[in-house]
């Protein structure tokens, strides 16, 4: 190391970082072959060994991407409009506080974005709080997403392309891989890492758990607004991708054209057929990981009650208004009445069960101080039923299973836009991560202390596998009683909060959801 640069050797050769901010830094770090030309829609493959230093100061390329309306409002997502978007995106980035041998605990962090947007250089990312003062190391990760990541090709093509629908979740267990045998050389420990994410990358987490190729990778798990649930039937994957060649005009048996499509030719039909699924279905996303049989051999929660993930500590969370602000951006919801609501809820859950579910949330909401509006009833039950629930059943199987398991439920609201956003999808973030700002999460004393306190808790599991803490207090594990911290100005750890609402779900299967 010299003039504030540092070369690390790593089993594939040496890259070089820089320093920056009290950490080294290193971007775009290959970390398996790039998935281009007859390794497209393949699992990842190996990388070759280099001569010579590879520069590693920069990000690569993401994964090809539309751009979704909504993105622009998400909580930290880079702006795409600048990102060079490539098929060969399988890079990876790491900040650490030193390059020894202290075994420091990794964060190994999957970025969201429904499977077909996002990329590992999220802002919030950037600024090292957590790194300094934790002492641990971060590492993030691209991923190929929608048709390239999630699509099955398999079946409908006799195997022709042997595509399973999981190749996105094969990019992460190569990543976990080459953080296992390369991490020590940046002063982590490979024996120490916790899978944290959000959104899909904590769905991601939720299907890792699962599956045999990703066992012992992992220690320790942070579901951020994920769990289990986003994945998708054999059947249901052939009939999307049956409907995305028709979208082409490609006949299955012509894998040679279907080969020659340039990425944007993809793209352009993932869009088309993006539409057609919400107004058939009402989907946001046309493609989420794929059971089907051999890589994911089951629904993961299935595997997880079974015990697939007994000796991992899960952590795992959501904001009280996940979806509100989606639900409320969509111009259908406006003018939603009560019969309207009615016939949603009976798409959404089994019929006899969408009469009780709408009273208990409109009494629940009433309870809450907030309206009672057939949109916001539907938003607030959306959010549970693709978020809350399923995670507070990804918690109870590991509970179940022995497995400590801890669970959490962030209430602050952003002051953003007079508070209508409320708690929405991803406001937790830049708490974690201490970007703060004065409009969006706000940024006085309050809010200043619940950011080190989360980072604290988050620290502490990490480091431990508990994520009580001097600052944030004693955060018990989630046992018959339902502990879980709640975090707002003033966090404190309430015994079953929002009970009402958690009942009203027994009796349903949370194996799969449809993608909202």
């Amino acid at each position: 190391m010299n003039n504030n640069q540092a070369i690390v050797n790593t089993k594939y050769g040496k890259l070089e970082g820089y320093q920056e901010n009290g950490m080294y830094v290193f971007k775009g770090i290959p970390y398996a072959a790039p998935p281009v030309g007859d390794l497209r829609w393949l699992p990842p493959q190996p990388l070759k060994k280099w001569d010579g230093v590879i520069a590693a100061k920069k990000y690569g390329c993401i994964s090809p991407q539309n751009m979704m309306p909504m993105a622009a409002n998400m909580p930290g997502m880079p702006d795409m409009s600048i990102e060079v978007q490539n098929e060969g995106c399988l890079y990876m980035n790491i900040w650490t506080p030193g390059l020894d041998d202290a075994k420091r605990p990794v964060i190994f962090w999957i970025h969201g974005g429904a499977f077909i947007i996002g990329a590992g250089n999220e802002p919030f990312l950037e600024n090292g709080s957590l790194v300094k003062r934790g002492d641990i190391v971060l590492v993030s990760i691209n991923y190929r997403m929608g048709a390239f990541g999630f699509m099955n090709l398999k079946e409908i093509t006799g195997g022709k392309i042997p595509a399973t629908g999981s190749e996105g979740l094969l990019d992460q267990i190569a990543a976990l891989e080459w953080v296992k045998d390369n991490i020590a050389f940046f002063g982590g420990d490979p024996g120490n890492v916790t899978a944290a994410g959000f959104s899909a990358g904590a769905m991601s987490i939720g299907d890792l758990l699962s599956m045999p190729k990703a066992r012992g990778l992992f220690h320790k798990t942070i579901n951020r607004s994920g769990s289990t649930n986003t994945v998708t039937a054999l059947k249901n994957a052939v009939d999307t991708t049956e409907q995305f060649l028709k979208v082409l005009n490609i006949n299955p048996k012509d894998t040679e054209s279907l080969r020659k499509l340039t990425a944007q030719q993809l793209l352009e039909a993932q869009e088309k057929l993006g539409v057609i699924m919400r107004e058939a279905k009402g989907a946001l996303t046309p493609f989420a990981p794929v059971v089907d049989g051999d890589v994911m051999p089951d629904f993961p929660i299935n595997l997880i009650k079974k015990g697939s993930a007994k000796n991992v500590i899960v952590m795992a969370g959501n904001t009280l208004d996940e979806l509100k602000m989606s639900t409320g951006m969509d111009p259908a919801m406006r003018n939603l009445d009560e019969a309207g609501l009615l016939n949603r809820m009976k798409a959404l859950a089994p019929a006899e069960m969408a009469p009780g579910l709408i009273e208990v949330y409109r009494e629940a909401l009433k309870k809450r101080g907030s309206s009672v509006s057939p949109m916001d009833i539907l938003g607030t039950i959306s959010s549970d039923l693709m978020f809350r629930i399923p995670t507070i059943r990804l918690v109870e199987a590991q509970r179940d299973n022995g497995a400590p398991a801890y669970n959490y439920y962030f209430t602050y609201k952003s002051p953003a836009m007079g508070g209508i956003l409320g708690a929405m999808h991803g406001l937790d973030n830049p708490f974690l991560f201490e970007a703060l700002d004065k409009d969006f999460t706000g940024n006085g004393a309050g809010q200043q202390d619940m950011s080190l306190k989360m980072q604290d808790s988050c620290i502490a599991f990490v480091k431990t596998g508990d994520p009580s803490c001097k600052t944030a207090g004693q955060w018990p594990m989630y046992g018959k009683d339902r502990q879980t911290m709640v975090w707002n100005i003033n966090p404190q750890v309430k015994a079953a909060p929002y009970e009402a609402e958690r009942k009203a779900w027994d009796g349903f299967d949370f194996k799969f959801t449809q993608p909202l």
